[in-house]
Formats: C-alpha cells, sequence, structure tokens
C-alpha cells in the first residue's frame, strides 16, 4: 500500500464532508444571507470589514494553520499512521469543522462577538470571565512562545527573514490598492503573487542577519502595529497572500504524492502506548490542529466573523478551511509513512517535526522536478510566515477578549485608547513572558489547555442550539467526546506532574480542571431553565 491511497481517500472523504454534511449544517446552523451580517451593520473600517470570499478564505485559513497541523500528525505517529489518519478525516469532518463554522455562525448571531458572550448570555458573567480569562491567557502564551520560535527561526534562516518583510510591506501595497484605488481582486492577486515570488527571491539576494534579542524586540513591535491598525491595511492582505504559499505548498505535495508516492513502511499500530503516553488521549491532544484546535474558535468569533459579508461564507471559511487544514495535516502524515519505525524515531529525534517534514515535502517536491533543497527551502519558509500568521494574529484575538471582558454588557468598546491600551497590555505580559523563559514551563500544558478551549466551544454552542431550538446532536456528541479527552489528559498530566515534583504544571492542570468542571456544573444547572427562542 501507498502514500497515494491516504491521500486520494482523505481528498474524497474532505470533498463528500464539505458538500453533503456542509450542507446539512448550513441548515442547522440557520444560514441566512437575507440578515444583515455584523461587518455591514457595525461597519467601522478598522475592524468590521464585509470581505469577499476568496480574500476572507485566505486570511481566515492563514490564521488557523500555523506549524500544529504539521508537527502534531508527525508526533502522533508514534502511534502508528491509522490512529493519526482516522482521527484527522474523522475529526476534521464530524468535530474541527463543524466547531470552526459554529463558531463563526454564533458570533454572526451576537454581534460579532466571542464564545466568551455566549457563555454569558447563557451561563451568566462568571462563566462568560472564565472562559475569557482562560483564553488570554493561553493567546498570551502562544504569543510569547511563537515570538521566540520565528526570532529563532529568523537567526537560524536569514533568507526568510528578509521574505517575510517583504511579504508585509506588499500587503500594505496590496491592501491600498484592493481597499483604496480598488483594483480588481484578480489582477492584483497575480501581481501579488509575483511579488511573494520577488520577496523569496530577494531573500536568497540578501539575507538579513541580525540578533535573536533584536528579532523578538522587532516581532513584538510589528504585531502591536498589526493589532491596531485596520485589518484591512495589514493582517488581513497578508494573510491572504501568504495563503498561496500554503496553496502551493498542498498542491505542490499532493501532485508529488500522486506521481510518486512512498510506499507505506511505518507500522498501522504500534501499540497502546508509549514514551508519550497512553494512545487515548495523548493522540487526540498531540494531532490536534488537524482535526480540532480551540484556537480556531477564538479566531473564528474574534477575526473572521467582523469580516463575514454573508452568512453563507461561514461553510466556506469555516467548514472549508477546517478541512483543508485536515488534508494538510494527512500530507504532513504520509511525509513520514514511507519510513521504518527506526528511520521514523532517529530523524525525528535528531532533526525534530519540521525538519522532518521539510525533508519528506521535499521528496514529493522532487517527483515534479524541483530539486530537493529548494523544495526543503520553501517548505521551510511555508512553516516559518505561519507561524508569523498566527503570531499577530493571536495579539489581535487577544486584544478583542480584552476588550470584551472589561466592556459593559451589550456593547462593543473599541475606541482608539483602548486598542492601544489593551494591545500594550496583551504584548507586554507576552514580552515578559517570552524574555523570563517561563513560557517554557507552561508550554507542555498547551496541547491540553487547546483542546480543552475546543470542548468549551463546543459546550457553548450547544447551549445557543438549545435555548434557539435548534437540532444540537451534532454539536453535543463531539463535545462530550473532547471533554472527555481533555479531563483525561489534565488528570494524567496532573499526576505526572505531581509526581516529578513540577508543582506549577500541577497547579495549572488542576486550574484547567476545575474550570472545565465549574462550566459543565453551570451548564447543567441553567440550561433546563432557560427559555427557547422561537
Amino acid at each position: 500500500m501507498s502514500a497515494r491511497a491516504l491521500v486520494l481517500l482523505a481528498g474524497v472523504m474532505f470533498l463528500a464532508g464539505f458538500i453533503f454534511y456542509g450542507r446539512l449544517l448550513s441548515r442547522w446552523f440557520g444560514v441566512d444571507d437575507r440578515r444583515p451580517t455584523p461587518a455591514h451593520r457595525l461597519r467601522d473600517g478598522l475592524d468590521f470589514v464585509p470581505t469577499s470570499t476568496p480574500v476572507l478564505f485566505g486570511h481566515h485559513f492563514a490564521s488557523i494553520a500555523g506549524a500544529g497541523p504539521i508537527v502534531g500528525p508527525i508526533l502522533a505517529a508514534s502511534y502508528g499512521w491509522l490512529g493519526v489518519f482516522l482521527w484527522l478525516v474523522l475529526g476534521a469532518v464530524l468535530a474541527g469543522g463543524v466547531h470552526d463554522m459554529g463558531s463563526i455562525m454564533a458570533s454572526l448571531r451576537h454581534e460579532g462577538r466571542s464564545i466568551g458572550e455566549i457563555l454569558r448570555q447563557y451561563l451568566g458573567p462568571a462563566a462568560q470571565k472564565g472562559f475569557l480569562l482562560f483564553a488570554v491567557a493561553t493567546l498570551i502564551l502562544v504569543v510569547a512562545a511563537f515570538d521566540v520560535i520565528v526570532a529563532k527561526t529568523f537567526v537560524a534562516s536569514p533568507p526568510v527573514a528578509t521574505a517575510s518583510l517583504g511579504f508585509l510591506l506588499l500587503a500594505v501595497v496590496f491592501g491600498i490598492l484592493y481597499y483604496r484605488v480598488r483594483l480588481p481582486l484578480g489582477g492584483l492577486t497575480l501581481l501579488g503573487i509575483l511579488g511573494l515570488l520577488f520577496s523569496i527571491w530577494a531573500g536568497f539576494r540578501w539575507p538579513l542577519h541580525l540578533p535573536e534579542t533584536t528579532w523578538r524586540l522587532l516581532l513584538f513591535a510589528y504585531i502591536f502595529v498589526a493589532a491596531v491598525f485596520p485589518v484591512w491595511l495589514l493582517l488581513q492582505p497578508r494573510d491572504y497572500l501568504n495563503a498561496f504559499l500554503l496553496y502551493g505548498l498542498l498542491l505542490g505535495a499532493f501532485c508529488g504524492l500522486l506521481l510518486h508516492p512512498p510506499r507505506i513502511e511505518l507500522p498501522a499500530f504500534t501499540g497502546f502506548s508509549n514514551q508519550l503516553g497512553p494512545l487515548f488521549p495523548i493522540l487526540f491532544v498531540i494531532t490536534s490542529c488537524g482535526a480540532i484546535s480551540g484556537f480556531h474558535s477564538l479566531v473564528g468569533s474574534g477575526t473572521t466573523a467582523r469580516q463575514v459579508a454573508r452568512e453563507s461564507q461561514a461553510r466556506w471559511v469555516g467548514y472549508g478551511a477546517m478541512l483543508l487544514e485536515g488534508l494538510l495535516g494527512v500530507i504532513s502524515l504520509c511525509a513520514v509513512v514511507g519510513l521504518s519505525l527506526a528511520d521514523y524515531q532517529g530523524l525525528l529525534h535528531t532533526r525534530g517535526p519540521i525538519a522532518t517534514f521539510a525533508t519528506g515535502v521535499a521528496g514529493f517536491f522532487s517527483a515534479l522536478g524541483i530539486p530537493s533543497e529548494k523544495g526543503r527551502a520553501f517548505a521551510a519558509l511555508a512553516v516559518s510566515a505561519f507561524a508569523l500568521t498566527s503570531l499577530d494574529t493571536a495579539t489581535r484575538v487577544a486584544r478583542f477578549m480584552l476588550e470584551e471582558l472589561f466592556s459593559r454588557e451589550g456593547e462593543h468598546v473599541s475606541t482608539p485608547r483602548s486598542r492601544v491600551a489593551f494591545t500594550l497590555v496583551a504584548v507586554g505580559l507576552s514580552a515578559a513572558l517570552a524574555f523570563s523563559g517561563a513560557w517554557q514551563k507552561i508550554w507542555p500544558l498547551m496541547g491540553a489547555a487547546n483542546q480543552l478551549l475546543a470542548a468549551l466551544a463546543l459546550l457553548a454552542l450547544t447551549v445557543w442550539l438549545t435555548v434557539s431550538g435548534k437540532p444540537r446532536g451534532f454539536t453535543l456528541l463531539p463535545a462530550l467526546f473532547m471533554f472527555a479527552v481533555t479531563l483525561t489528559a489534565l488528570g494524567i498530566i496532573f499526576h505526572r506532574n505531581m509526581r516529578s515534583g513540577h508543582l506549577l504544571l500541577s497547579v495549572l492542570a488542576l486550574l484547567l480542571l476545575g474550570l472545565t468542571l465549574f462550566l459543565l456544573g453551570v451548564t447543567l444547572k441553567r440550561v433546563p431553565r432557560l427559555p427557547e427562542r422561537s
């Protein structure tokens, strides 16, 4: 059996899921293009900006598709390829896509507010504040970690640094030409892609060498600007153009797999436990973003919903982008299935998951006549570009969450002063965490925290659907599964760290367990008494 069968089967299942299950989801969520969206009702030219589907898809896809769907499946393959493949496909179709589309739809029906607003309306302000504080803390950890990761990438690969700066300048020009000069999207996109290629060429021609500390400071300055500036001027066009890097990566790897697929050598199943822990729940936590990710609900209800021009975009942007990310996860898995178990373990140990992915993708590209070195460099550039995208998006979403946390009930608080102040808080806390090195002590908890966010988002969607009198089983079942995964994972993390004397991680795991049980208790207590809406 070759990897061609895996990628073809995944492609067919994702396409079928989008066509058939996506239509059902549109019906169950009550998608209605006649409803004016918050982007139109609250249009401010800053955060609420009606956006075309191609641009919004690129912006959303680039924001959610960081390193997670690449690193996760490769690490989880230590349990064998079969479980990872099934979770990537079934998880994306039945859980992750539902979670992402639902987060956007729920935000559209609540004035572009976050999942926290839904919890406030139906479960009370304590539930909202608990969720928002947890979400902000998670985002600050993400920003701190990704700032360090991107800075180290720029130091290790100076051409990537130059190319990334070129992407930023290109994005500003693109935003002005599209939104102010009103040039047509098609021709402008072609020029933008040529600009991307020129930036990549310029990176190799004039690599930028700076110390890691300087890069960290420059990155923090950049994400402050990106979080405060109008979304159409920098963040949205940069994500839209960067998405073409990932489209190229996906297309090239997919075609290479079809033309010259590696024969599957990695075992389908290696055992119920290994050095990472038991298969359940660890496989489902590690695989993460390729199947479902709580970070997506923060992006969907944080930035994306404020740019949706009509409700039907939620299916394309929310559900469709998640399925495409699932395909990226499958391709990441295919990058290692051609290795024996011993070779896989050795390569992972010596080079790490991202370098392992880049090596595998370079092999797929070589089937298209592209030299391995260039294929490996392109894959590494794409991964670093999306790490930077996750960095600035997480900062902007953290600003939204802080604004919502300190706003009065039912109103948006977003003034120039508040935008600067809350962005400074998010960036300042992230910088303190990054330069202290404390993020490394907390990071092992990130996988479980991310999946807990997904479980809480699905819980909020289930409550909203229940009160609205809509079907709820399609969100309730994945919510129950994700709660089983996260509660078990947090229990394991607590037990392990107590035994090894890591008090900080033990306390944090216990706090997350407490937050989860509190929200579940409030839900069970209050939902039966909530009146249904007609």
